[in-house]
């Protein structure tokens, strides 16, 4: 039997939640009339969820070691990655798996030693937030170094949506 888990808040400010476990077709009837946003505190045990664990590895083995193929085994099929600059409001918009890979590639090849170091994160449910340093130097020897963020989107434990942003650091 698959099970939902929901949490239940008393109508106390010292209160801790209470986690129920009930039989799915019963958490369907119990939220059915439930608006998305709240449906989606709901979890079932079938879902695969991101982690703060996945994310280190994701910069630290990804990002931090230059490999593109490790990265991707965390984009879903189809992901979208929003680069920190470009001429969209989002800065530049790449979707599907060949064209994030061929963003991820030329982030390498715009710094050779790009590295993201003090990474934080948090997950909440299908969204993430990573903080970091970034620091890195063009081929024609630019130094840069800012504080930076991703924001994402979950899908089936994977990243749907990668959305970056920098500090624009003048000289």
């Amino acid at each position: 039997m698959v099970t939902a888990l929901a949490t239940s808040f008393r109508h106390r400010t010292d209160a801790k939640p209470t986690l129920y476990i009930v039989p799915r077709r019963v958490a369907s009837w119990m939220y059915g009339e439930l608006t998305q946003r709240l449906f989606g505190q709901i979890l079932t045990r079938e879902e695969t969820m991101m982690t703060i664990k996945d994310l280190d590895t994701f910069f630290g083995s990804g990002w931090n070691r230059h490999d593109v193929d490790v990265l991707m085994t965390f984009m879903s099929d189809d992901c979208v990655f929003e680069s920190t600059a470009g001429p969209e409001v989002c800065g530049t918009r790449y979707a599907g798996r060949e064209r994030v890979r061929e963003a991820f590639v030329r982030v390498f090849k715009i710094f050779p030693d790009a590295t993201f170091a003090d990474a934080r994160h948090f997950v909440a449910g299908n969204r993430g937030v990573s903080e970091w340093t970034f620091t890195g130097t063009t081929p024609d020897g630019k130094k840069v170094e800012v504080n930076g963020c991703d924001i994402f989107t979950f899908q089936n434990g994977k990243i749907a949506v990668k959305s970056s942003y920098f500090k624009n650091r003048t000289a």
